[in-house]
C-alpha cells in the first residue's frame, strides 16, 4: 500500500509546475523506480534494466577501469570516454559496448557517471574530481546515477593517499545534495580483493533499483563466499527466504520482490495477521508461518516449519517485523520499553542463535536486518525504538566477522520516511516535514526498501557484509 504525495503530483503538474516556478517552491521529480510486482510479472525485468549511456572517468591510471569495462558489457550498458581517457575507448571496443568521447556541446545527455579514483594519492589528485564532474554534471539526464569508486582508506598505500581517499566520502555526499532532478551519487570502496566482485552492486547502483538510495558510502570487502556464476534473471532461483513481518507494508514488498528474483519465501507473522499473510505466501507461491517471533518457542516453530519447506536449508533472513510504542520516556510504561526492544533487535537474535545452532543456514547465506534512521539520528519520543534499531546496526557490526567465519554475510538497511499505512496516520505537518527532508524531496516506497534487501541478498553479494545501507533519499536527519 502506498499513499497519495498530493504535493509531488500537484508540482508536476502542468499548473503546478508553473506556480511552484513562479514561488520558488522545490519540485521533486516523479522516481524512475522498479515496480513492485510478483513473479508473473513478464515486464518487470525490462523496467529494471540498467539506465542507458554512462560517461566514465578517472584518476592516474585508474586500476579499476577493466573491471568497470567487464561490467558494463555484461550489464549491456554503453559507455563514452571523458575527454581525457583515451584507454577507455580501447577497453570498451574490448568489451564490445560503445565507445567513443564525451562531448558536451554535442547536446548527449548521459544517463550516469562513473570515476574511478581509486589511484588518487594526495589531496592535490583530487583536482581531477572537479575536472570530471565539472565537466559532466550540467549534462545529466533525469533520474541519474553518479557512482564514485575508490579503496578503503585503511588499505592505501600511504597516509598521504589514506587521506586523499578518505575526502572522497565527503564529496560525494555533498555532490549528491547538489544532484538535481532525481539523481542520485554513490561512493563505492573497492578492496583489492573485490575488484572480481562488482557486478551486483553495479548492477543495484545503476539501475532503477536504487531510485531512493544515495549518498552512500558502500564498502566491497574480500567475499565470504566465492561468487557463483553470474545469474541476473531470476537470480534466487532454487533459494529458500524468510521474511518476519510479511504480512503487509514494507514485509510484503520485501517478501515480493525476493519472489520475483525467484526465491520460495517462507511468510511470518502473527496470527492476527493470518488472513492477509496467507493471502501473499499464495499470491507468491510461498509458504505461511504465523508465529509470535519474540515468544521461547519462535525459534522451534521456525525450524520446524523449515524441516518441510527447506530440508537442505536456508539462504535468506530478513528481520523485517517490528513495533513502535511511541512515548517520551517519563511517560512511557516499562512494557512498552520493554516490548519493543525485545521484538526488534532481542527476537532477531535468538533466531539467528537457533538457526546457528541447528546448522539451517548455507554457505552464502544473506540475514539482513531492517534498521532505521532513527537508530542513527535519534527520534523525540522514541528511545526505546531508536535504541532498538541502533542495537540493529550493532548486531551487524558484531555479527560481521563472526558470521564470515562461516561464509555467512549479516547487512541491515536503514530506512528513512516511507509511505505506508504507518506514515500515513502521523499528522499532516510532520508527515509532509517527513517526505521533504531528504535530497530527494519525497518519501520512500516499500518497494525502495525491498530493493535494497534484494541486492543484499544477490548470490554475487557476498563482499557485502557489516553494512548498513540507508534507504532515506539522503535524509537531513543524522546526515
Amino acid at each position: 500500500m502506498t499513499t497519495s504525495d498530493r504535493y509531488l503530483a500537484f508540482a508536476n503538474s502542468a499548473v503546478g509546475s508553473r506556480l511552484a516556478n513562479a514561488l520558488g517552491l522545490p519540485r521533486p521529480v516523479p522516481l524512475e523506480r522498479m515496480p513492485c510486482v510478483d513473479n508473473t510479472d513478464a515486464m518487470a525485468d525490462a523496467r529494471a534494466m540498467p539506465v542507458s549511456l554512462a560517461v566514465v572517468g578517472g584518476a592516474g591510471d585508474a586500476p579499476l577501469l577493466p573491471d568497470l569495462a567487464r561490467e558494463l558489457h555484461r550489464l549491456g550498458m554503453p559507455s563514452l570516454a571523458h575527454a581525457e581517457r583515451l584507454d577507455w575507448i580501447s577497453l570498451a571496443n574490448q568489451a564490445g559496448t560503445m565507445s567513443g568521447r564525451f562531448n558536451p556541446s554535442e547536446g548527449v545527455r548521459p544517463k550516469a557517471l562513473l570515476f574511478d579514483a581509486s589511484a588518487i594519492a594526495s589531496t592535490d589528485d583530487l583536482s581531477t574530481l572537479y575536472t570530471f564532474f565539472h565537466d559532466t554534471l550540467a549534462c545529466l539526464d533525469r533520474c541519474a546515477r553518479v557512482l564514485v569508486l575508490g579503496v578503503p582508506p585503511t588499505l592505501a598505500s600511504t597516509p598521504q593517499a589514506s587521506v586523499a581517499q578518505r575526502a572522497l566520502e565527503g564529496f560525494v555526499r555533498s555532490l549528491a545534495k547538489e544532484l538535481k532532478r532525481g539523481a542520485t551519487a554513490q561512493l563505492l570502496y573497492v578492496s583489492p580483493q573485490a575488484r572480481a566482485s562488482l557486478h551486483s552492486t553495479l548492477r543495484f547502483f545503476l539501475s532503477p533499483r536504487a531510485a531512493y538510495v544515495s549518498g552512500q558510502a558502500i564498502t566491497l570487502q574480500a567475499p565470504v563466499f566465492e561468487p557463483p556464476p553470474i545469474q541476473d534473471r531470476r537470480p534466487l532461483a532454487g533459494q529458500v527466504a524468510v521474511v518476519t513481518g510479511a504480512a503487509r507494508g514494507i514485509g510484503e514488498a520485501i517478501a515480493t520482490v525476493l519472489a520475483h528474483d525467484g526465491a520460495h519465501v517462507v511468510c511470518v507473522d502473527i496470527a492476527a495477521a493470518q488472513g492477509p499473510l496467507d493471502a501473499v505466501a499464495s499470491r507468491l507461491e510461498g509458504s505461511a508461518l504465523t508465529c509470535d517471533i519474540a515468544a521461547p518457542e519462535a525459534g522451534a516453530a521456525l525450524l520446524a516449519h523449515l524441516a518441510k519447506q527447506a530440508p537442505h536449508g536456508l539462504d535468506i533472513l530478513v528481520h523485517n517485523a517490528g513495533i513502535t510504542r511511541d512515548k517520551t520516556l517519563v511517560r512511557m510504561s516499562e512494557a512498552q520499553w520493554q516490548s519493543v526492544l525485545d521484538i526488534n533487535v532481542g527476537a532477531p537474535q535468538r533466531l539467528n542463535q537457533a538457526l546457528l545452532d541447528a546448522g539451517v543456514l548455507r554457505a552464502n547465506s544473506r540475514i539482513v536486518g531492517v534498521a532505521s534512521i532513527s537508530g542513527i539520528a535519534g527520534n523525540r519520543g522514541q528511545t526505546n525504538y531508536a535504541a532498538s534499531k541502533a542495537a540493529v546496526i550493532g548486531m551487524v557490526e558484531a555479527w560481521s566477522p563472526v558470521l564470515a567465519e562461516r561464509q555467512i554475510s549479516i547487512n541491515a538497511v536503514a530506512p528513512g520516511f516511507i509511505e505506508t499505512q504507518m506514515t500515513a496516520a502521523v499528522p499532516f505537518a510532520i508527515r509532509e516535514a517527513g517526505r521533504r527532508m531528504n535530497s530527494l524531496g519525497q518519501g520512500g516506497q516499500p518497494v525502495d526498501v525491498a530493493q535494497a534487501i534484494a541486492w543484499l541478498a544477490h548470490p554475487a553479494s557476498g563482499a557485502l557484509t557489516g553494512q548498513v545501507v540507508r534507504v532515506c533519499g539522503q535524509s537531513l536527519l543524522g546526515a
